[in-house]
């Protein structure tokens, strides 16, 4: 049979190369996705301005992503084209339970994302809202989702794959209700609420990632993903991010049980870890379930890059991914032999598709 994503040229032998590296941990390879100069994010850069905006139309934001996955077809990397549901960011999770949500556009990315406005007074107001029945019929952000997702899937439809997209559970939720400052005061002051928080967050996050494994299959067997590329399985991608500004004490009481229970519900999931969380590697490279650490560059933090023998000391084997790492420093970290073994590295900058399509070769040659 031939492979199901037209955009994925060498789609068997990048599935290969990545359930190795998920599944197998393998730490005698390389894997990259080589980033090129893309007309499609240029166009839309043109089109719209950045900052505040409203809800764009579905069918206009699956054509942008089918435009910038077909630009994939060209490259020969280790990366499996997906479009990602930018939209269905805070606001899908705010929305679901009444939260007002904003827009706003980010042209250098080709994202629009959205968040909400704090939707609880104050605490006494979770018992109604903990009342509330989430349902797909009935509710208007949920429709707006599906709708959404079936255009996707629709415009997808044997080119590319439709990535999972971010949690909005735990911790993260509960700064949807009343901001991050109020939180982290019921944390101490009101204890019992917020772990009634966490539970009803999991209800309705299980609910909408149900909802998306329904509606998009898996792409043989797995999970199509925007930094993560593919992974086998349901696959979730969660955040730590609440208590990248805590200790890690405070993360193994608050953070640990309520991420690994949702990476138990489905068959494990992924995280991002920004520059002021590095202090909850060690820890968070035990959470059961997960399958890869993601390591974002953050000002005012050396670059991820530049410390992966640390990082790997700290994680074991966990399946390492480097964003946003400059061509001409990858390209030379290859030639001198410095690279760290299990680690998918993003490569920025690079050219064009015959630089990157030659410099692959020598990644798929590399051993560390």
């Amino acid at each position: 049979m031939p492979f199901p994503l037209s955009y994925c040229p060498d789609g068997p032998a990048v599935l290969e190369r990545l359930r190795r590296f998920y599944e197998g941990r393998a730490q005698d390879i390389i894997l990259a996705s080589m980033q090129l100069p893309s007309p499609a994010l240029a166009e839309f850069a043109e089109s719209h301005a950045i900052g505040f905006c409203e809800y764009p139309d579905p069918r206009e934001r699956a054509a942008f992503w089918d435009a910038f996955c077909r630009e994939r077809a060209a490259v020969h990397d280790d990366s499996v084209p997906s479009g990602y549901l930018t939209e269905m960011d805070q606001g899908l999770y705010g929305g679901a339970v009444g939260g007002k949500a904003r827009f706003l556009c980010d042209t250098e990315t080709g994202w629009i994302s959205s968040m909400v406005e704090p939707i609880l007074k104050d605490w006494s107001e979770f018992d109604q809202l903990a009342a509330l029945e989430v349902d797909q019929a009935s509710n208007p952000w949920l429709r707006r989702y599906l709708v959404q997702l079936d255009a996707f899937r629709a415009a997808a439809h044997g080119k590319w794959g439709v990535s999972h997209f971010i949690l909005i559970d735990g911790l993260n939720f509960a700064f949807e209700l009343v901001g991050a400052t109020e939180t982290y005061m019921a944390t101490i002051d009101r204890p019992a609420v917020v772990r009634r928080v966490i539970d009803f967050a999991f209800k309705v996050n299980c609910l909408i990632q149900d909802l998306f494994f329904e509606r998009v299959p898996l792409m043989e067997g797995g999970t199509c993903s925007n930094f993560a590329q593919w992974v086998p399985g349901r696959i979730v991608s969660e955040s730590l991010d609440p208590f990248h500004m805590t200790s890690v004490g405070y993360f193994e009481e608050w953070g640990r049980e309520p991420a690994e229970r949702i990476l138990a519900h489905f068959d494990g999931g992924v995280i991002h870890i920004h520059g002021n969380g590095r202090h909850l590697l060690k820890a968070a490279a035990t959470l059961k379930g997960l399958k890869a650490l993601l390591l974002a560059d953050d000002r005012g933090f050396p670059l991820a890059f530049d410390i992966l023998p640390a990082v790997r000391r700290q994680v074991g084997d966990m399946p390492l991914i480097v964003y946003d790492v400059d061509f001409e420093r990858f390209r030379r970290a290859l030639e001198e032999h410095r690279l760290t073994g299990g680690v998918l590295y993003t490569v920025k900058h690079v050219p064009d598709a015959d630089t990157a399509n030659r410099w692959m070769d020598r990644v798929r040659a590399y051993r560390p």
